[in-house]
């Protein structure tokens, strides 16, 4: 093939990579929460961004879910 031919003249080495599952990805639900709640406020203290977090994280997978369908 033209692609093997390529990464043999350039060296290259191709892998194999794991297929995405965001809905898997703990930080892709918490971005994914973060940005949803974070959108509707102009500025927040260091002190509420941080209790905010800590809560996002506690309700991980029970209180806070995503559905990526």
């Amino acid at each position: 093939m033209r692609r093997d031919r390529w990464l043999i003249d350039h060296k290259a080495v191709l892998f194999s990579l794991p297929a995405y599952s965001p809905e898997l990805n703990k930080i892709e639900i918490v971005w994914r929460q973060l940005k949803f709640r974070w959108r509707r406020f102009v500025t927040w203290a260091k002190e509420t961004i941080g209790a905010e977090l800590a809560e996002l994280l506690a309700g991980y997978g029970t209180k806070f879910q995503t559905n990526f369908s």
